[in-house]
């Protein structure tokens, strides 16, 4: 089966001064993670899209899809302690539900990254089921500068093997529960990332082109410019 899991489990701390996390400041009249969520249930392919939610907000969670979002295979977890822990949670909560299938992969994305496309969803999905294990990157166009003591630079890559991360990361669920699984509390406390977590573990991790505009929204600013974004579309339409 195919899975989604929109991670919405973050607390916003860097938005500033807002009474609710970012996930649900409103974006174009509608809360950010409606108009992620939307690009989901557009895929047939999705036989379950979790949205893994803090525990405190899972009522507003659910009030607000049932408001924007008539899908049934639509449903609200509990999110995790962190990143990966959330991850976890919709893989478990598979788990418990349907069970574990050997082919059974699991897109997740950040709630907060509302432009992603049907392209990256779709190439996000084949390759998954290919491959495993899938990150959607954007090749870097500024130069990377290292430094381990944040006061000196200790290396620069070549910018042209560099790229920016950006979300779905796509996983066959049994191995990176497994992989998960088989750390210990310290490496899960480093290892933040879940395909580097499978890049560790001797998986190969495939590529996904993303798109410059699939922004995370994570300040002020950054909501400004996906204001912007939409705004420009609609005088495009």
């Amino acid at each position: 089966m195919i899975y989604a899991e929109i991670l919405a489990g973050g607390k916003g701390t860097r938005m500033g001064n807002v009474s609710m996390p970012k996930q649900y400041l409103p974006l174009n009249g509608k809360p950010v993670i409606v108009h992620t969520v939307e690009k989901f249930i557009l895929n047939a392919r999705f036989d379950k899209i979790l949205v893994a939610s803090p525990k405190e907000w899972i009522n507003h969670t659910e009030d607000v899809l049932k408001k924007h979002i008539h899908d049934d295979r639509v449903v609200v977890i509990e999110g995790g302690s962190d990143r990966n822990e959330t991850i976890m949670n919709g893989i478990r909560y598979v788990e418990q539900n349907f069970g574990l299938n050997d082919d059974d992969i699991v897109i997740t994305h950040d709630a907060v990254r509302p432009f992603l496309t049907h392209r990256i969803i779709e190439e996000n999905i084949d390759a998954a089921l290919k491959y495993g294990t899938v990150d959607t990157v954007i090749t870097a166009t500024d130069t990377i500068v290292e430094s381990t003591n944040h006061e000196f630079i200790t290396d620069i890559p070549v910018r042209d093997v560099m790229y920016q991360g950006q979300t779905p990361q796509s996983f066959n669920m049994k191995m990176i529960y497994g992989h998960y699984n088989a750390l210990s509390s310290e490496q899960k406390e480093i290892l933040t990332d879940a395909c580097k977590i499978c890049l560790l573990a001797g998986e190969k991790v495939s590529l996904v082109k993303g798109e410059i505009f699939n922004i995370k929204i994570t300040t002020p600013y950054d909501l400004q410019v996906a204001n912007a974004i939409i705004q420009e579309r609609i005088s495009h339409d």
